[in-house]
């Protein structure tokens, strides 16, 4: 029984590396081909969305219609200049020029994406806490769920030569891990 305890213990510590060993396996096709086609091809001018996936538009849109929540939440999400930095990394495939560095900068985008939503909570508890009539604590864990459910929409949304608009890489013409198929010959 204790050795039994002792194996799933250590296959608990070893699954974080484990799993992310596994996601560079399965996304590494997608950083070759978005390295191959990047080499000549011109970064367009950086645009953003503000926070993908209609956040930011969805905040927009509820606070244009809703004058009271415009008055109490604001116009974009707080949090809303993350995105921003993040999207910056994102366009440029964080300046990587290799496959393993665009995968570790990607990686790299998204875990400061997550530090920097919840670090926004920690600047403002006290600040939001006054504003939304809530503890301090309940900010933070605010922030620090909403950074979460981000992390995890950029890392399952966010790959390279996915075709989306907020993809890795999305200042690049878009790619495919797929070879070209060879001409017919009749």
């Amino acid at each position: 029984m204790k050795a039994r305890n002792l194996i799933c213990a250590l296959m608990l510590t070893a699954a974080p590396a484990a799993a992310q060993d596994f996601m560079r396996s399965i996304e590494m096709p997608a950083h070759r081909a978005l390295m191959a086609q990047r080499g000549d091809a011109e970064l367009t001018p950086f645009e953003t969305d503000g926070c993908s996936g209609g956040l930011s538009a969805s905040w927009r849109f509820v606070a244009d219609t809703f004058p009271k929540f415009r008055a109490l939440y604001e116009a974009h999400p707080p949090w809303e200049g993350c995105c921003v930095t993040h999207d910056r990394a994102y366009h440029n495939a964080g300046g990587a020029v290799q496959a393993e560095g665009s995968f570790d900068a990607r990686l790299s985008a998204d875990d400061r994406l997550l530090t920097c939503v919840k670090q926004h909570g920690e600047d403002h508890a006290e600040e939001y806490a006054d504003r939304y009539d809530m503890a301090p604590d309940q900010i933070r864990a605010a922030h620090s769920i909403t950074a979460q459910a981000m992390y995890a929409a950029v890392r399952l949304g966010g790959g390279p030569c996915s075709g989306l608009p907020w993809r890795w890489g999305f200042g690049y013409p878009g790619c495919s891990v797929f070879q070209p198929l060879p001409p017919v010959r009749e």
